[in-house]
């Protein structure tokens, strides 16, 4: 017969590790992030998620490597704040993944210069990404919340070339057109015509079109002189639907 002391012995042997294991877990998970934590995960990001999927823009890749994402995520997702993937923000919405930031900006073709429109400030992320390129960014966003949000972030960051609307991003922003490029960070039914109007001639929209179905791609349309438009199908993606009088 086992007496009790060898049941113990036996006992504490066998969840021992579990119990480290669940202390460790517990202290590094309770740990403070600190911001070398957050540099060297934003380095790694460009590095093994951008760099490597064919993003190749210097502009594009210095202005990942200064923004601080996790900046613009909720707090419960700061530890994948540069995970390659979108993460919930309020209101239903996301931040964009890294990845498809890159490559819209990648593909808006930007010069130091550039007067650039955005539709849909959301987290704010990717105006911030903007801002670091051109001269002037002007962002409007539906949701009176997100962007009062994103005007006190950008004011706290030091964004002064970035400007946020509140209201329907459908009619867009006449009295600063036309602009060098636009675009789009939710999923349109259709080319908005009152966008094109205000852009420059060569000048990129780049969106989330949909397709038939579910299915959404992010298509580059370059506006020629006559008026016209060549198109380039860019990659399938995945964004929250455009609201507003785009749906009516």
């Amino acid at each position: 017969m086992m007496n009790g002391s060898r049941k113990t012995g036996l006992f504490f042997k066998a969840f021992f590790p579990t119990l480290i294991t669940v202390f460790c877990s517990t202290f590094f998970m309770s740990r403070p992030l600190l911001s070398a934590d957050f540099q060297s995960a934003r380095k790694e990001m460009v590095e093994n998620q951008i760099k490597r999927r064919g993003i190749h823009d210097k502009v594009v890749l210095q202005a990942l490597l200064k923004v601080p994402r996790h900046l613009f995520v909720e707090t419960e997702y700061l530890s994948r704040a540069y995970s390659d993937f979108a993460l919930p923000i309020k209101e239903n919405q996301t931040i964009s993944q890294p990845y498809i930031v890159a490559l819209m900006t990648q593909s808006a073709m930007l010069k130091a210069d550039d007067r650039v429109l955005e539709i849909g400030t959301g987290s704010a992320y990717q105006a911030a990404v903007l801002a670091e390129i051109v001269k002037e960014v002007y962002s409007i966003e539906i949701v009176e919340s997100l962007a009062r949000t994103a005007e006190i972030k950008f004011k706290e960051l030091g964004y002064n070339n970035v400007t946020v609307r509140h209201g329907d991003g459908y009619r867009g922003w006449q009295e600063k057109s036309p602009f060098d490029a636009i675009l789009i960070t939710a999923a349109t039914p259709k080319i908005p015509r009152p966008l094109l109007d205000q852009l420059k001639v060569g000048g990129r929209m780049v969106l989330p079109l949909e397709n038939t179905g579910a299915s959404q791609k992010l298509m580059v349309l370059t506006r020629q002189e006559d008026g016209s438009l060549i198109e380039k199908l860019i990659t399938g993606v995945v964004f929250v639907p455009m609201t507003g009088e785009i749906r009516q």
